[in-house]
C-alpha cells in the first residue's frame, strides 16, 4: 500500500501512523489523503487498488521458505473441521479489497473455504459488512439465516463492533495486535488466546449461537 501511495502521489512512508488492523482498505486509504491533503476526489484515488493490487501481486511472488508458518496456530484445523459439517456455512467478511484478500489467501491456499463473502469494496465502514455477506451467502446458495445465528471471527475491537453492529455473535483471538482483555473489554462473546484447542473453538461457537 505504501509503495503504491509514492507512485500514485509522490509521497514516502504515508501511512505511516495510520492504524490498520480491522479497519477496511478504502478507510486506510481515506485516512492517507486526508493525512497528506489529498481531497477525496482525487481521481488517483480511484486507480489505487489497482495499484496496489500489482504491488501485492509482486510482493506475493517472492519466494517463501514453507507458507504454512504463515499460518496462525489452529486456523486450518478449524477450517478443515467446519468445512466436513454440513450444518456449519463458512463465508469471508473482511476489510481487504476482494482482490487483495483472494491473493493472500490462496498464497496460504486458505480461499477455498470460502465459497462467497463481503470485502471492503463495498463499504468504508466494515460495520456495513454483515447484512451483505447475509446477502451473499444466500446468493451463492447458503442458508438464509438470522444475524444471530452467525458468528464473526476476528482479531480485533472493530471485528467485534461488526459482529454487534449486524446482530451476530463475536468469536476474538488474541493473536494479532490486540491482548485477550482489550477484546473482552471490546465485548467479545467470547475471546481465545489461539485457535489451536479446535474442540473447544467448535463448542464456543455452538454455545453463543444457542445462547
Amino acid at each position: 500500500m505504501t509503495r503504491a501511495f509514492e507512485d500514485l502521489f509522490g509521497v514516502e512512508d504515508a501511512f505511516r501512523g495510520i492504524s490498520m488492523p480491522g479497519r477496511t482498505d478504502a478507510w486506510i486509504l481515506a485516512g492517507a489523503a486526508a493525512a497528506h491533503g489529498i481531497p477525496p476526489d482525487d481521481p488517483r484515488l480511484v486507480r489505487f487498488p489497482r495499484v496496489y493490487l500489482s504491488h501485492l501481486a509482486r510482493e506475493l511472488e517472492r519466494p517463501a521458505a514453507d507458507r504454512r508458518k504463515g499460518v496462525m496456530p489452529g486456523v486450518r484445523e478449524l477450517l478443515d473441521v467446519l468445512a466436513g459439517r454440513d450444518h456449519d456455512y463458512m463465508a469471508l467478511l473482511t476489510g481487504n479489497y476482494e482482490d487483495a484478500a483472494r491473493l493472500k489467501l490462496e498464497y496460504f491456499d486458505l480461499w477455498r473455504y470460502f465459497s462467497c463473502g463481503a470485502f471492503g469494496d463495498e463499504a468504508r465502514d466494515r460495520n456495513h459488512l454483515l447484512p451483505s455477506a447475509l446477502d451473499r451467502v444466500r446468493n451463492c446458495g447458503g442458508p438464509a439465516v438470522l444475524p444471530n445465528a452467525v458468528v464473526v471471527v476476528g482479531d480485533t475491537p472493530f471485528d467485534v463492533a461488526c459482529a454487534a453492529a449486524g446482530g451476530a455473535r463475536s468469536l476474538a483471538v488474541a493473536t494479532g495486535s490486540h491482548s485477550a482483555d482489550a477484546l473482552r473489554a471490546a465485548g467479545a462473546d467470547v475471546v481465545f488466546e489461539t485457535l489451536a484447542d479446535t474442540d473447544a473453538v467448535i463448542d464456543a461457537i455452538r454455545a453463543v449461537t444457542i445462547a
